[in-house]
């Protein structure tokens, strides 16, 4: 089956999830990397403040959802908790995997609209980047939903699209110019990081999600603008 171009990954549900699958396999190895560039150095600090706002206790279950490399579940998994990650790309679990010496994180393959899981059997859901990348927001956030505990919290960190069109138009332009120069060195291929601001565009941006969240039965949601609101941090709980 050929690869799903850029120019054609937001035709269709599935098209979308091929190109994510054929982009995160080719950056798996940079992701790191890639993702302490495009954040400024502050990543790690975001994913600290994400996982202290769902305040995860040593022996809880913790689903982690577009797991990548596993910054979250292996940060989980120091806290004490059970810990299972999944991801859509078999290169990223890899990665992940080599990166857990001690082996206390379960590492799945699986899809977020359509979980691997029974239903309330996690009680801290988190997810770095991941439902701007799914391929249908609302079926991940009812997954989502679907595998929390009364009581559950859901926390996710991903990029934000700013309201102001200035701002908009200027932080897109940025993500594409500087996305595309870093494609082309990496990998000879522009739009391997120009999927950024592609996905970024046709995102619903953190009131909107917040709004999902809401919708679907979640209770006290927030949304924390962070990088003068260029990134978003949201928690709820079922």
């Amino acid at each position: 089956m050929p690869d799903i171009r850029l120019a054609d990954a937001f035709q269709t549900p599935e098209a979308k999830r091929r190109f994510n699958r054929r982009i995160f396999t080719t950056i798996a190895p940079r992701y790191d990397l890639i993702t302490r560039v495009l954040s400024y150095g502050q990543d790690r600090r975001w994913k600290a403040r994400a996982l202290a706002a769902v305040h995860i206790a040593a022996g809880e279950r913790v689903l982690d959802l577009a797991a990548g490399t596993g910054d979250f579940a292996l940060a989980a998994a120091a806290r004490g908790a059970r810990v299972t990650a999944v991801d859509l790309t078999m290169g990223m679990l890899e990665k992940g995997r080599s990166r857990d010496a001690a082996r206390r994180v379960g590492w799945v393959a699986g899809d977020m609209t359509a979980l691997p899981c029974r239903d309330e059997t996690a009680d801290v859901v988190t997810s770095g980047y991941g439902l701007r990348n799914v391929p249908h927001l609302e079926a991940a956030i009812a997954e989502i939903w679907r595998v929390l505990r009364h009581g559950g919290r859901f926390v996710s960190l991903d990029f934000e699209r700013p309201a102001p069109a200035w701002k908009r138009r200027a932080y897109l332009g940025y993500l594409w110019t500087a996305g595309g120069a870093l494609g082309w060195l990496l990998h000879r291929d522009a739009d391997t990081y120009r999927y950024i601001a592609a996905s970024l565009a046709r995102y619903p941006g953190a009131a909107a999600v917040s709004a999902l969240l809401e919708a679907r039965g979640f209770r006290r949601v927030e949304h924390q603008p962070l990088l003068g609101g260029l990134m978003a941090l949201h928690v709820g709980v079922k």
